[in-house]
């Protein structure tokens, strides 16, 4: 009896079947962690696998790898920092994306929403801000400050076809 098995590189069974043409494939993998409906989470929360929420959770919720999912039957107060959001219970607070974020139908939003691409499906609910532009950049401030030409009081200056005398008052 082997206890190590030696992969047959032609073994392909493993390997999941193409979408098949009118079918849509979703995004999400097959390793899903959820937070089942009847657990509560206060504090900060940090993961790095796919997430499903269907539980309460409140505080601050860092998930930078994979995708985050508020499923129908949660209910999420807290901040949100993410790379892929969507979605699909009730959610307070602020979400901050640097990939997706959608609001899917049934979807109750109450806060401000910063990402650079969103989806909001017809009937998902929403007040807030949405803020898909890039943090203003700084502009450089010259070292030394320009300096005026001096205005000259004795000569004349010709004016919208007139000739004045200039002076400083």
């Amino acid at each position: 009896m082997a206890i190590f098995k030696k992969s047959d590189d032609n073994d392909r069974s493993n390997i999941a079947p193409s979408p098949q043409s009118g079918k849509t494939r979703s995004i999400r993998s097959k390793d899903v962690y959820v937070i089942g409906p009847t657990l509560f989470f206060k504090g900060e929360l940090s993961a790095d696998e796919d997430l499903y929420i269907e539980g309460r959770i409140e505080g601050k919720i860092a998930h930078h790898k994979q995708n985050l999912t508020v499923g129908k039957q949660g209910r999420v107060k807290a901040d949100i920092d993410a790379t892929s959001v969507i979605i699909e219970g009730q959610f307070v607070g602020d979400i901050r994306s640097d990939g997706i974020v959608t609001l899917a139908k049934g979807a109750n939003v109450e806060g401000d929403i910063f990402c650079s691409r969103i989806v909001m499906e017809d009937g998902a609910s929403f007040k807030g801000k949405i803020d898909m532009g890039e943090p203003p950049k700084a502009t450089a401030v010259p070292k030394e400050p320009l300096q005026a030409e001096p205005v000259r009081t004795d000569k004349p200056s010709k004016v919208a076809g007139q000739t004045t005398k200039s002076s400083l008052y």
